[in-house]
């Protein structure tokens, strides 16, 4: 349980600083993560890798440690012939792993753990988590998604992260869910100018979550910098809510190169724009490492 006051009251107070992405930062340190369970299978094979990536976000200046469930699904480790005890006890894992490293991190500011809670596309592991529009209802959304949830609510994250969601039907399904779990909740879109990556307006997406009490923040995450401008400011005024912002870095994913190409054009200097129009949990996503997290935290900090 976190001895750290409620997230949501901190957000009323000033910003909090996110980390960046976990599997860049597992690779740096050596590990192999071209798998299908991505960053999830180093919590059966070695968490304390994953304990260690997040220490590294915490003494970076990083406030916020967001688990390594994204990709971690009972559907996705039973493919991998972990049963569903063994599967559950990993999702808890991924948030003690999680506080293990606020345990450890020498700082003297208050820490949060959120729960990642990736789209269904993550767990198909073919890039339809960038595209959304899987072919699934709602409710058929809804069913995928509660065991997951319920899962790792009952490790008592500080709260739960709808990250990466592309489509508004997912949106609607994880909003159907959180009432009854006892864990708050933001609600992050993927998104691609002023729409959803599956294409609906991003005005519209917000809206969902407007008079959802158990959503504290909403915002994007895994868009270009350059596109979390608008959004910031649109998911305030849609929403009147604290608003989340994590952009990947700027640089492109080559799905047939299987590589990164182009330039980083993430700043820490652009962060104070996306506060002045309302964002409240500010970090990074896909190549954003500690050293651009230690950046924007000394930028939100700065008297």
């Amino acid at each position: 349980m976190s001895t750290a006051p409620a997230l949501a009251d901190a957000l009323t107070g000033g910003t909090v600083v996110l980390d960046g992405g976990m599997s860049n930062q597992l690779a740096a340190a050596g590990h192999d993560l071209s798998d299908a369970l991505w960053s999830a299978r180093l919590l059966a094979e070695d968490p304390e890798a994953v304990t260690e990536a997040h220490l590294a976000y915490f003494e970076a200046g990083a406030d916020v440690a967001i688990t390594a469930s994204y990709q971690a699904t009972f559907e996705g480790f039973t493919r991998r012939g972990i049963g569903h005890d063994r599967a559950a006890a990993l999702l808890a894992l991924s948030v003690e792993s999680a506080r293990a490293a606020a345990r450890r991190a020498r700082v003297p500011r208050p820490l949060w753990v959120a729960a990642s809670v990736g789209p269904y596309g993550a767990m198909l592991a073919d890039g339809s988590e960038y595209r959304g529009r899987y072919g699934l209802t709602v409710a058929e959304l809804e069913r995928f998604h509660r065991p997951r949830m319920k899962a790792l609510a009952a490790a008592e994250p500080d709260v739960l992260a709808l990250e990466t969601i592309p489509d508004t039907d997912e949106a609607e399904a994880l909003l159907r869910i959180l009432p009854g779990l006892g864990i708050p909740a933001w609600l992050s879109y993927s998104a691609t100018g002023d729409r959803t990556r599956a294409g609906q307006p991003l005005e519209d997406a917000f809206v969902l979550a407007a008079e959802v009490d158990e959503v504290i923040a909403v915002g994007v995450n895994c868009c270009t910098p350059e596109d979390a401008g608008h959004a910031v400011a649109l998911a305030a005024r849609v929403t009147g809510k604290p608003v989340v912002v994590y952009p990947n870095s700027g640089e492109v994913w080559d799905a047939g190169a299987r590589a990164w190409t182009g330039r980083a054009t993430f700043t820490a200097e652009q962060v104070t724009g996306w506060r002045e129009s309302g964002a409240r949990l500010i970090g990074g996503c896909c190549r954003v490492g500690p050293k651009t997290i230690s950046a924007i935290a000394g930028t939100l900090r700065e008297p």
